[in-house]
């Protein structure tokens, strides 16, 4: 059976219209996110409160049914699709609604919730819930690594030992203490790689580090990685964090948490480009927004104006 077609693009403004006159939009919650099950019936209660539309009230229980939760809440085609949890939550609607005539509410309920800080929505579930109510509708880039959609970043290294070995009860406990907990016991057997990057304007760089990033957004683990970067500009910012000492690792972790409001893209050691091939040497597995999927080689490139989402008033939307 052939797809249903999917509805012409409004305007910005014409959806923004739309949501205000009728309201009309499909929550999903991620009950595995860290502060998912606990605020759920609030959160249903004060959007029923605002008065929103619900066409459908979806939860996410258990491992791998998320991507079949939110494929059925685009169905109901809404106007806004409200995901309520954590970055990986937030990058899999993401990935759905790219392209659609669809909003994107967030209700950050995870441990670093580095998409929302970077939209500048507000971490409280009641701020956040505010910004359905009196935000504006933005468009902002996505990510693509070998075809797979992301919001915010990808990273090699020592983070993606973590984002596969991070118990999920200990970041329910500690939130963003159980990252830095969980490398601390992997960086002692850790080994760096090598890592080129060449862009499509034909710049290569090289690095030998524990880690690399790429980013779309402007956090890192939570913590703003320079002053400018926004998923927003057209522009992907790649850095790696240290070399191959393990102090060194450590040292730029510290760095980027004391400076990374002071510092700018065009600062060292960061590369800006909007395309990018990647080689390493062994390879290494992709934590993209969080999750693991695949390995380098690596084909990374950026969408202009992929994805619309609800934001604060006064988000810079260009």
């Amino acid at each position: 059976m052939a797809a249903a077609p999917q509805p012409p693009m409004r305007s910005k403004s014409d959806l923004h219209q739309a949501i205000r006159t009728t309201r009309r939009a499909v929550l999903v919650v991620n009950t595995r996110a860290r502060r998912g099950r606990r605020y759920h019936a609030a959160i249903l209660a004060r959007l029923r409160a605002d008065g929103w539309n619900l066409v459908a009230d979806l939860g996410v229980d258990r491992p791998g049914g998320l991507a079949d939760t939110i494929a059925a809440a685009v169905d109901h085609r809404p106007d806004v699709l409200i995901a309520a949890g954590g970055d990986g939550t937030i990058s899999e609607a993401a990935r759905q609604l790219a392209h659609r005539d669809i909003a994107l509410g967030l209700l950050p309920l995870g441990t670093t919730n580095n998409f929302a800080r970077t939209l500048t929505v507000p971490l409280t579930v009641a701020g956040a819930l505010d910004t359905l109510v009196h935000g504006v509708v933005a468009d902002v880039d996505l990510g693509h690594v070998n075809g797979r959609v992301f919001t915010n970043m990808v990273s090699l290294g020592v983070s993606a030992r973590v984002a596969e070995h991070a118990p999920h009860r200990l970041k329910r406990i500690l939130g963003r203490a159980a990252y830095p907990l969980t490398a601390a016991a992997i960086l002692p057997r850790h080994h760096p790689f090598r890592a080129r990057l060449t862009t499509d304007d034909g710049r290569t760089v090289s690095a030998h580090t524990h880690q690399l990033n790429i980013a779309n957004g402007g956090f890192h683990a939570g913590n703003p990685i320079t002053a400018d970067a926004s998923p927003d500009d057209r522009l992907l910012t790649t850095w790696p964090l240290g070399g191959p000492r393990r102090t060194s690792l450590v040292a730029a972790i510290a760095g980027q948490v004391a400076h990374g409001r002071r510092r700018t893209q065009a600062s060292h050691p960061f590369l800006t480009t909007d395309a990018l091939t990647l080689h390493t040497d062994p390879p290494q597995a992709l934590d993209i927004d969080g999750e693991l999927h695949g390995s380098t080689p690596a084909r990374i490139t950026l969408s202009a104006n992929a994805l619309r989402v609800l934001v604060p008033v006064g988000f810079p939307d260009t």
